[in-house]
């Protein structure tokens, strides 16, 4: 039987795998598998702000709908 998950559980995971690609691509960088380049840095730099704000806003929609549920 296949769980189904809510919006704000997907928003939270898909924050936190940006949040992976933006901490892992700078650690390749850095012990040479990947070349430094300014587009690999400009990536890894926006996905971990944008990971940022949508596991916050997944984060919060699900505290949101876990107080809506008990009221």
């Amino acid at each position: 039987m296949k769980m189904k998950q809510t919006p704000s559980v997907r928003l939270t995971i898909i924050g936190f795998m940006l949040l992976l690609i933006g901490a892992a691509l700078p650690f390749v960088m850095v012990i040479g598998l990947l070349e430094s380049t300014l587009l690999l840095n400009f990536l890894a730099a926006i996905s971990s702000i944008i990971g940022l704000f949508v596991g916050f806003i997944g984060i919060a929609w699900c505290v949101q709908s876990k107080r809506r549920d008990t009221d």
